[in-house]
């Protein structure tokens, strides 16, 4: 895993030990940073089910005005400790360790981009979606980008889905306010 733009291209990520832990292909993420490139500079980044934190780390390269770093797993916050350290004092992150629920209930700002990458074998990001949307945590032109082994299907009232890309087994699911 690399940082792949930005002011921090080709940084080597902290990843993982072991087949458990899924972080998103670079293939995927280059896909998907020419899809939203141009909504980065200056965002507001809600990273949801961080893991590395590779996609924050990829806003903070590109130029985002700030990401929140959200993981349940206090492995998944040790590896993105490593990977921030390696940013040379960059301050415009904050870090949470909380289900992803609490995360979303709590947040008392609205996000110009949310990344959704679940666990595959749950529906936390379609739970996510509707918290989101009830909550009004996307701004005016925000996107949630929610990553899945399968295509979206349902909805979540206020959200609509506006694109839906495959990568090998990845799905890419694009969604705005209505």
């Amino acid at each position: 895993m690399r940082i792949i733009s930005g002011k921090y291209r080709s940084l080597v990520l902290a990843g993982f030990k072991g087949g458990d832990i899924r972080p998103t292909a670079d293939r995927v993420k280059e896909n998907l940073f020419n899809i939203i490139s141009a909504r980065v500079p200056s965002a507001r980044v809600l990273d949801l089910f961080c893991g590395s934190g590779a996609l924050g780390l990829e806003c903070i390269s590109r130029g985002a005005a700030g990401v929140h770093f959200n993981d349940v797993s206090r492995e998944s916050l040790a590896v993105l400790g490593k990977n921030l350290k390696k940013l040379r004092g960059e301050s415009c992150y904050k870090i949470t360790n909380l289900d992803f629920k609490l995360c979303l209930n709590s947040a008392k700002t609205q996000y110009d981009i949310i990344f959704l990458d679940p666990p595959y074998r749950t529906e936390a990001g379609a739970e996510a979606l509707n918290i989101i949307a009830s909550r009004n945590l996307l701004s005016d032109g925000g996107i949630a980008v929610l990553e899945r082994d399968r295509p979206f299907s349902g909805g979540a009232e206020g959200l609509g889905m506006y694109d839906e890309r495959k990568y090998g087994i990845t799905y890419l699911s694009f969604f705005k306010k209505l």
